[in-house]
């Protein structure tokens, strides 16, 4: 009897050590990965029926510009987070396009989410100092975007402009920040 309750006693204070250890508030790379091929594989090329859609966007890229280093302020991981969250608002409409597939859609959807809900933890640890100008390029970009697709009456031309520059903005990061993102087994 005393040996099981030791046995149970061990396993228990295992699993309390395993869980309580602290988890890296951080954006996880994987996800902005499999965020961007999604958001590429959903809808396929840009199609030439569009071409008169398109529009220039000035990408922000200073919102996501890195003082020194390889890594990213705090500041600059905010801008990736309220990257997400400008996403998330965006596809939050009933108004989606048809035309795409409708599983990945979903599926981007879902992860976009998830990686807001686990990312909340970086806001209190926000270096304010340089912040307001990298959230208002933010602003500015997904304001001109929400345009778009106010203007064009979110018809489906107007979604894959969206999505034009959206993979460009996860492009982006991926390639200048990916320094900044959490990367399991990264090889």
């Amino acid at each position: 009897m005393a040996i099981q309750i030791i046995t149970w006693m061990s396993a228990f204070l295992c699993l309390v050590q395993v869980f309580s250890m602290p988890m890296p508030c951080q954006l996880k790379g994987q996800l902005v990965r499999t965020t961007q091929n999604l958001l590429r594989d959903m809808g396929g090329h840009f199609p030439m029926e569009c071409l008169q859609d398109n529009v220039f966007m000035e990408f922000p890229a200073t919102a996501f510009a890195t003082s020194g280093g390889p890594q990213l302020s705090s500041s600059g991981a905010k801008a990736i987070y309220e990257t997400l969250k400008n996403i998330d608002t965006l596809f939050g409409t009933d108004e989606l396009p048809t035309m795409w597939d409708q599983q990945k859609l979903e599926y981007f959807q879902n992860i976009v989410y998830r990686q807001i809900e686990e990312s909340k933890c970086m806001m209190s640890s926000v270096d304010t100092s340089d912040y307001p100008i990298r959230a208002e390029g933010l602003k500015t970009y997904f304001g001109n975007i929400a345009a778009v697709l106010k203007e064009k009456k979110f018809s489906y031309c107007a979604w894959e402009v969206v999505r034009k520059e959206l993979l460009y903005t996860l492009e982006f990061i991926l390639k200048h920040n990916s320094d900044s993102l959490l990367w399991s087994n990264r090889t």
